[in-house]
This record gives C-alpha cells, sequence and structure tokens, in this order.
C-alpha cells in the first residue's frame, strides 16, 4: 500500500486514522535499506540511546502502553523498568531490523482493532496523574504527535548514518 496522508473520507476519525497510519508508515519508510548494523547504530554522540531500532521499538511500546494499557486497562507489557526505564530503546538496538519493524507492524493491527469500535469522545480506563481520564481522540493525536516527534529523530538520524534524505 502506498504511504498517503490523504484520507479516504474527510470526517475527523478518518482523518485522524489515516494521519496515525502515515506516520507509523513514514517511521517505517525511513528505516528501509538499512543493515541491522546501521539499524543499531548511535551516531549522536549526546544521544547513546537513539538508534533507528531503538526509536521504533519505542514507539511500538507506546502504542501499546497507550491502548492496549491505559486506554482498555490491559496489563503493562512494556519492557521498561525502575532500574531500565529506557529498555525499549536498549532492547530496539538490538534486535534485528526486521524483527523491529515486524513487532511495530502487529501493535498497530492490535492498536487499530481494539479502536474501530471504540468512539473519539469515549475514555481511557487508566487516568492521567491529574485524575482526568483522556479521550480515544486525545490519545490517537498524542500517538500523531509522538511519531511525529520521533520521525524528526530518525531523519537525524539516518542523514548521519549514510546520507540519506527524504520526507
Amino acid at each position: 500500500m502506498e504511504r498517503t496522508d490523504h484520507p479516504h473520507a474527510w470526517d475527523e476519525r478518518s482523518t485522524l486514522l489515516t494521519m496515525l497510519q502515515y506516520t507509523r508508515d513514514t517511521a517505517i519508510e525511513k528505516a528501509t535499506g538499512l543493515t541491522d548494523a546501521q539499524a543499531a547504530a548511535a551516531p549522536i554522540a549526546t544521544s547513546p540511546l537513539m538508534t533507528v531500532g531503538g526509536v521504533i521499538n519505542h514507539l511500538r511500546w507506546v502504542e501499546h502502553s497507550w491502548i492496549e494499557n491505559r486506554f482498555v486497562g490491559g496489563p503493562d507489557l512494556g519492557p521498561w523498568t525502575d532500574e531500565s526505564p529506557d529498555r525499549e530503546f536498549i532492547d530496539g538496538a538490538t534486535m534485528p531490523l526486521q524483527e523491529v519493524i515486524d513487532a511495530f507492524r502487529a501493535q498497530a493491527s492490535v492498536t487499530d482493532a481494539i479502536i474501530a469500535d471504540a468512539q473519539l469522545d469515549d475514555r481511557s480506563t487508566i487516568p492521567f496523574r491529574s485524575g482526568e481520564h483522556p479521550t480515544l481522540r486525545w490519545l490517537i493525536l498524542h500517538l500523531i504527535e509522538e511519531n511525529a516527534r520521533h520521525n524528526g529523530h530518525i531523519d537525524i538520524i539516518r542523514e548521519l548514518i549514510d546520507g540519506t534524505t527524504g520526507d
């Protein structure tokens, strides 16, 4: 399927879900062609956890955390611990890139299935620290923001690794 940011319909839900998928696809597109060693490279000296594999693995676990854990109240299966709160970045740098991408795609499918019948105004099961329960609308927008921000990181990492740039 072609990567696009144009929804099939112009309603709010279609637009949000299209943009979510577009930011997911963009992360994967930016990783295309890298070797496992390149995906594990951390070329920014001050950010040793910023690897392409680590960032994509982080995006996978962010979706799990916000949708499977906080939205529907399922268990937090993330790899993070009190001793290693950024474990998903570390793990993603040590896994084969295709495995990281496949896990991200699988998580996206789980997310999509969970939200398929939910309404944008549905509230999360688990509240913020403030006690507020965010809406699914906010959660989707947050995932878009998270993906878009980290796609910028992947841009920089990729350019430093092999000079590749793109949208």
